[in-house]
């Protein structure tokens, strides 16, 4: 279970991190600022993409978009997004629940300075309810992350 792994990564490599499940939905970027009282920029969101047979998550802001001109020069190629039974089968976690932590394997993981406006952003944490609050640095050094700049 999705959600479940989550919470066991956190109990291994940060265990002083909660996992907050909420009664109403925070599987999209107003869902969760509203959820979570932050803003929308505030919401870590996780893009699942592939270029060629390489599949990858993204963590940008809630509000920042991906530049394919961008994007394209730092990776080598153009983003595809992932339908959602892709993005299951990669992650094992449901879209809008979609996050770096708990992975039934290794992904490149990248994460947008957009992130670096922030003391604490909100990443979704394995289901449409769940999500904790986080340093952004802080949660690229648990996810092994690198920094880049691809969005607008």
């Amino acid at each position: 279970m999705s959600l479940e792994s989550v919470r066991a990564f956190f109990a291994e490599h940060a265990p002083d991190v909660k996992v907050i499940v909420t009664e109403e939905s925070s599987a999209t970027v107003a869902l969760a600022a509203e959820a979570h009282g932050v803003t929308p920029a505030q919401i870590a969101k996780t893009i699942c993409l592939r270029i060629g047979e390489q599949t990858m998550l993204v963590v940008t802001s809630g509000t920042a978009r991906l530049d394919n001109r961008k994007f394209k020069d730092r990776m080598g190629g153009k983003p595809r997004m992932l339908g959602g039974d892709e993005v299951l089968a990669a992650t094992s976690h449901p879209p809008g629940g979609v996050c770096p932590f708990g992975l039934p394997g290794p992904l490149p993981i990248y994460c947008d300075l957009s992130l670096k406006a922030f003391d604490m952003v909100v990443p979704a944490a394995g289901a449409t309810n769940a999500a904790v609050h986080i340093a952004p640095q802080r949660m690229a050094e648990l996810v092994g992350a690198e920094w880049v700049d691809v969005c607008q």
